[in-house]
């Protein structure tokens, strides 16, 4: 049975592969995602089902319309932002279950609004050089959940 302790938010995914991986993500490590319209790709993309493999039957994937719709169907859960913007590491945070990541599009990352409407301890960055923009939203995903899971013993994990 699988345990689902996290939550991931992809805010308006653009990319196929990157959704793909995600859910082979969360089929592996328990998490539940949840994509908010609009999404820029089908679920029943090619590209999308090849990133995800055959895992997609093994993952919990909901889609909602809005972020705010999302959220209540998690009954309002501590939310943490991914954003090149954010000032707090994500390894020096501090998970517990039913937490909730959240990330941007890949083009243009979380709107303003919503990272302000956290506090700036919830508004997570992975470090890098300092001449890099980013990294690919599926590895900063896995880095994060792999990173929470840790902290709660692997639960469910074998």
């Amino acid at each position: 049975m699988q345990v689902t302790m996290f939550s991931i938010i992809l805010y308006e995914p653009e990319i196929p592969p990157n959704t793909g991986n995600i859910i082979r993500l969360c089929a592996n490590t328990g998490a539940k995602l949840h994509l908010i319209e609009p999404l820029g790709f089908e679920m029943d993309e090619p590209r999308l089902k090849r990133a995800g493999l055959d895992y997609r039957e093994f993952a919990e994937v909901e889609v909602h319309k809005n972020l705010l719709d999302c959220i209540a169907s998690l009954g309002a859960p501590r939310l943490f932002a991914l954003s090149t913007r954010g000032r707090t590491t994500y390894s020096s945070a501090t998970f517990r279950d039913g937490d909730a990541f959240i990330f941007g599009p890949e083009t243009r990352g979380l709107p303003d609004e919503v990272l302000e409407s956290l506090p700036a301890e919830q508004r997570l960055r992975l470090p890098m050089q300092s001449n890099s923009r980013s990294l690919n939203l599926s590895n900063t995903a896995a880095v994060v959940v792999y990173e929470a899971w840790r902290q709660s013993g692997f639960t469910g994990g074998a």
